[in-house]
This record gives structure tokens, sequence and C-alpha cells, in this order.
């Protein structure tokens, strides 16, 4: 590439010294200004730029590590919701510090999530929602193979649809698309997660939209092959066999969480599934 543009500089160089000598004395100055401007313009825009893996300008990528890694802390806390805070404020950063950063993206993407499920404060779910689907988009940009950006964009469509009518209206189908895409890249992908939100989306949706209760129980079912103890997938296959009539299949389920021994990196999770284990237990009696 720099022959290419030394050769056409010289090039250009002969043919102004040409034109130089056959133009008329008083338009040689201007002529000579332009050519040296041109000359500077060829050679000086070829300086390479700092390449990356995808053309994007990391920036600061260790400083983006290092706050990546004290949003993770605070994940693990996440019970508390000031933790999740303190964790999308700090991600945020890590984004401004290295904008080609595909963990800050996703991880980003699911504190707003866990934010925007759990806040009692509407305008703040909205927001959290909001900024949870960009963060979503945002890894998918930076490498769409991987089912991290694909799963937390999903959960953030389905948190804008469990609490808006006519957002569930609009993303029934985006939330479809994405967890399958999970599933192609990673089918057991956090415990089978992604059939748990395919099983909840059929069994949540009405049928105009594709709701099933028995395409619920096919995913949920799937899913236990990947996550067997993952407490929120047992809650809603019990769920779903509440809704199918199957009383005895759900108290089996509901018995399996409430004897659950607590993994302390799902303390969050585990708790929120006993609390509805609880729930359905008083209602089938």
């Amino acid at each position: 590439m720099e022959k290419v543009v030394y050769t056409t500089t010289i090039q250009f160089m002969l043919k102004a010294s040409g034109f130089l000598q056959n133009a008329p004395k008083f338009d040689r100055p201007s002529i000579a200004v332009s050519a040296v401007l041109c000359i500077v313009s060829l050679t000086g825009c070829h300086k390479t730029p700092p390449e990356t893996a995808r053309g994007v300008d990391l920036g600061d990528a260790q400083a983006a590590s290092a706050k990546i890694a004290e949003a993770d802390k605070l994940w693990v806390g996440r019970e508390d919701l000031d933790k999740v805070r303190q964790a999308v404020a700090i991600l945020r950063q890590a984004r401004i510090e290295d904008y080609g950063s595909f963990e800050a993206d996703w991880k980003l993407a699911r504190a707003d999530f866990f934010l925007g499920d759990h806040t009692n404060d509407e305008r703040e779910r909205e927001a959290a929602f909001r900024e949870g689907e960009e963060s979503g988009k945002a890894a998918i940009k930076l490498d769409d193979k991987r089912p991290e950006g694909h799963f937390w964009l999903g959960a953030n469509y389905g948190g804008s649809a469990k609490y808006s009518t006519l957002a569930g209206l609009a993303t029934v189908e985006d939330i479809r698309r994405e967890m399958e895409t999970v599933l192609k890249a990673d089918e057991g992908f956090q415990n089978g997660s992604a059939y748990l939100v395919l099983g909840q989306l059929y069994l949540q949706s009405p049928k105009v939209l594709g709701g099933d209760v028995d395409k619920a129980i096919d995913y949920l079912e799937k899913g236990l092959k990947f996550g067997p103890d993952n407490a929120l997938l047992r809650v809603r296959l019990a769920d779903a066999y509440h809704a199918a009539r199957r009383a005895n299949d759900a108290r089996k389920q509901i018995d399996y969480v409430l004897s659950m021994k607590m993994d302390p990196n799902y303390a969050a999770e585990y708790k929120e599934a006993q609390e509805e284990a609880k729930k359905l237990q008083a209602e089938l009696g």
C-alpha cells in the first residue's frame, strides 16, 4: 500500500512540475501551494490507525477490565438492588473506557434486566429495560456468534413485555428469535435458561400471539436436561403443569425446589423461586 501511495505522489509531483513550467507566471505560486497540499494529503492520510479485532477503537481496555471486575463483585450481591445500581453505573463507565468491550456490553444488559425486573420505580424500570436492549444490541454487533448478547437482549425484551401490554404485543417474535439464536449457539447456556424463557413465553402469551401450554411444557422439560438445578425453570414448569391440570406433576416440581440446596452464586434467583413455589403450593392446596 505504501509503495502505491509513494508512486502516486511521485507521479503527481512530476505532472505538477510540468504544469508549472507551462502555466502563466502569476498562477505558479497558487498552483505550487495546491500541489503541496495535495501531496501532504496523499502521504499524511496514509497514517495507519490502530488496528483492532473488529475495526473498533478499543480505548483503554485495561481500565475497562478493572471496572468490569469491580461490577462482577457487586453482581454477586444482587439481592441488594443498590449494588445492582452501582454495578450498572460502573459498567457504563467501562463502556466509555472501551467501546469495543463485549463483556461490558452484555454484562450491562444483564444488570439492567435484573434492575428493571425487581425495582418498584416505574421510570427506573423503563429506563433499565431500554438501556438493557441497547447494550444487548451493542454486544451482538461486537460478536453475534456468542449467546450472551442475544440472551440478555431477549431478556430485556421480555422484561418490557412483562410490564407493558403494548411492548408485549411488539416483542413476542423478537424474544423468540433471540432465544432460538441462543439455542443454536449454546443449547445449554446458563443451565437451560433459553428454554426457560421460551417456555415462559408460550405459557404467558395469549393464544392469538402463539400461546400454547403444551409447547411451554415441552420447552421447559427440555431445559431440565441442561439445568436440573435451575430453580426458576422448575417453578415455571410447575406453573405450566398446573395450567395443564397436571397437579401431581406440579407438586413434584414444587417439592424439588423447596428441598434444593442453594447455590451461593444464584442465591437471589433461588430465593425468588422458593417464594413462587410456596405461593403455587398454597394455590394447589
